[in-house]
């Protein structure tokens, strides 16, 4: 990852934690943007701030608990008042694409558990349409050729992820497609009919899920998108 993208996930993770307030309950993301936020809240924590989180994966779990941020299991919560969390593509609506970290399941469960759902990215995830990057598609390991058979059926191509030689295995030991689709000029559509197909567990659209979108440019600036009206 060049520096530039770098300073622009570390740029929108300072201006996103703003937003955390004494007391709150929050969401932890995951992924490299995420990373930076969770690193903020660490060193908001160890100036004395009172929070409870709750993690996206295992990965995040591990960090906040390095970072002696107090974790809760989610069967003691309702409602998260925050959550932080990357995206690999933003759209001009703010319906997003996640999942490039594996962690998309986990991460809506906790977005659509949450008051306000904070993105931030580097300005580059930024587009017109999404579709540039593959949409990740979380499957069940039973009859995945099948389900890989009618994933492409929607006119894409479905790579199964690998790590290695062995077959990726998200947290919930599922596996994940990484599908091309191409330009997606309506993505509530497509979500509909990926989900649609049996054995699908969740796809990596994120649609009319974010309150804001914080951007960070590499010369250190940052913009804040809100959900159109």
């Amino acid at each position: 990852m060049d520096n530039q993208a770098v300073n622009g996930k570390k740029i929108a993770a300072g201006k996103a934690i703003e937003y955390v307030r004494n007391g709150m309950t929050l969401g932890l993301g995951t992924g490299s943007t995420a990373y930076w936020a969770i690193q903020g809240i660490g060193e908001m924590v160890k100036q004395g701030l009172t929070v409870r989180a709750v993690a996206t994966s295992v990965q995040s779990e591990s960090l906040a608990r390095e970072l002696n941020i107090p974790l809760i299991p989610f069967s003691e919560v309702d409602r998260l008042d925050i959550t932080i969390d990357g995206a690999d593509e933003v759209d001009e609506k703010l319906n997003l694409i996640k999942g490039g970290g594996g962690a998309l399941l986990r991460e809506k469960i906790v977005a659509a558990a949450t008051r306000f759902y904070i993105i931030i990215v580097d300005e580059s995830k930024l587009v017109r349409h999404l579709g540039k990057f593959p949409l990740p598609v979380e499957v069940v390991p039973f009859a995945w050729e099948l389900t890989q058979r009618r994933l492409a059926e929607l006119d894409c191509i479905p790579h199964m992820r690998m790590a290695g030689d062995k077959r990726y295995l998200t947290d919930n030991h599922n596996y994940i497609f990484d599908c091309q689709f191409g330009q997606i000029l309506d993505p509530a559509a497509l979500h509909r009919k990926v989900s649609d197909i049996t054995g699908v567990m969740e796809d990596g659209f994120f649609i009319n899920m974010a309150d804001i979108v914080v951007a960070g440019s590499p010369a250190g600036e940052t913009r804040i998108i809100n959900k159109p009206s």
